[in-house]
């Protein structure tokens, strides 16, 4: 922990929700950081993952810029 952010051992990593489930992978393993546009991310992830960048195009990715951790997730629906 540093000035009370907790950063993992392994480095950044990017948090994945699809298809009911949650996964983490270190960002090195992707190739991609928090400067990385939303195309790269999602492409990398879907090659990583095995499934298409299709599947992958409406999902929401939140960048954490303190700690360089990301989640791509669904996109929220209200109301």
């Amino acid at each position: 922990m540093n000035n009370g952010v907790v950063v993992n051992a392994a480095g950044p990593q990017l948090h994945i929700r699809f298809e009911g489930r949650s996964i983490d992978v270190p960002l090195n393993e992707l190739d991609v950081g928090v400067l990385s546009n939303d195309n790269q991310i999602r492409e990398a992830v879907a090659q990583n993952m095995g499934v298409p960048v299709a599947k992958l195009r409406a999902f929401a990715i939140d960048k954490n810029m303190e700690t360089g951790e990301m989640t791509l997730r669904p996109e929220a629906v209200f109301g």
